[in-house]
């Protein structure tokens, strides 16, 4: 792999800016990300994914998205089907356990079809968040189930289908964010249970997973192990919890470091969250100042961090032979598309 910093960058518009073309020519992040605000046809997205591999200069240079289904997905119709949500695969599940296995896988290898015509290759996908009563809504319906056991077994199924489109998955948001009570995208949310609550409920999915090779942090604040920083930023939280305890040794990515959840200057965060031990930092506005603020602070991807991300890269493979057509219809009848 080619030298890059470590770091991940939301652009700004359907096409990159002169200014935006010149900057990551020099600042080559590892990887992109894409939001409805970058997405006109596909053929549009086909040459923008095009031009920032070009000038990353690598080939496989990742180019993630939030394409879960539901409230949370980028590609929409007309361009893609509105597909369900978690909680509607759940509820499949609920009632017939290998029907809404079945539906998970194939609800993620519809979107690696999707996904590899536009020339994206990552998928931020499995949320293996587990929601309690009362949580706030962020999570929500994104989620499979209130069942830690249930979302574990149609997280591994969504992942693979993914896998199976030659797309990689990312689970998230580690290590949980189902007990928040506020929507991390606007201010900190706390968790303020005791650590074996935490391990036998909350982090099941994700040691379930453990063996997957990539995976989003929570901005949320965990009092029994770090009252004093969000996960994202607490080396305890990396190295005991996330390394230790639920034994993920993949690449660690943060979440959005613009989130009103992590307060502070984007620089001085960028350089925290490496810091705390997560090997990139995601930076998802496209603001051309921020691009640079974030860009000057992270480190040239290098040591286990690039080993995590050279295997990453490498991990999902060739796309099987698998039928979309008869996929779609197969799956349709289970849920009703729109066109």
């Amino acid at each position: 792999m080619k030298e890059c910093k470590a770091w991940i960058a939301g652009v700004s518009g359907t096409k990159l800016t002169p200014d935006e073309v010149a900057f990551f020519r020099d600042e080559k992040p590892w990887g992109f990300i894409l939001f409805a605000r970058n997405v006109e046809s596909f053929e549009q997205l086909a040459d923008l994914t095009a031009q920032m591999r070009d000038l990353t200069g690598r080939a496989q240079a990742p180019i993630f998205i939030d394409q879960e289904g539901g409230r949370v997905q980028r590609l929409r119709s007309p361009l893609v089907p509105n597909y369900p949500s978690a909680a509607e695969i759940g509820a499949i599940y609920d009632s017939d356990p290998e029907a809404g296995l079945r539906a998970a896988w194939l609800q993620a290898r519809l979107h690696a079809f999707d996904l590899l015509k536009a020339g994206v290759n990552v998928d931020c996908l499995p949320v293996l968040d587990v929601p309690i009563e009362g949580a706030h809504d962020v999570i929500g319906s994104r989620a499979y189930s209130r069942n830690p056991h249930h979302v574990a077994e149609m997280g591994r199924s969504a992942a693979e289908g993914l896998l199976a489109g030659g797309v990689l998955p990312v689970m998230k948001h580690m290590p949980g964010h189902g007990r928040a009570f506020s929507d991390t995208h606007k201010e900190l949310a706390r968790v303020d249970v005791p650590l074996s609550e935490l391990v036998t409920h909350d982090f099941i999915p994700f040691r379930a997973l453990n063996d997957l090779p990539m995976a989003m942090t929570a901005h949320v604040v965990f009092d029994c192990i770090d009252p004093e920083r969000p996960a994202t930023l607490s080396p305890t939280v990396i190295d005991t919890v996330i390394r230790d305890i639920i034994q993920f040794d993949g690449l660690i990515m943060s979440d959005d470091i613009s989130m009103k959840a992590l307060q502070g200057e984007l620089g001085d965060l960028a350089e925290g969250i490496v810091s705390a031990g997560c090997d990139i930092v995601l930076y998802c506005a496209g603001i051309m100042e921020e691009l640079i603020t974030v860009a000057a602070r992270v480190p040239v991807l290098e040591g286990k961090a690039r080993k995590r991300a050279e295997l990453a890269e490498v991990y999902a493979g060739i796309p099987d032979l698998s039928d979309e057509k008869e996929l779609r219809e197969e799956f349709g009848q289970m849920f009703e598309l729109m066109a």
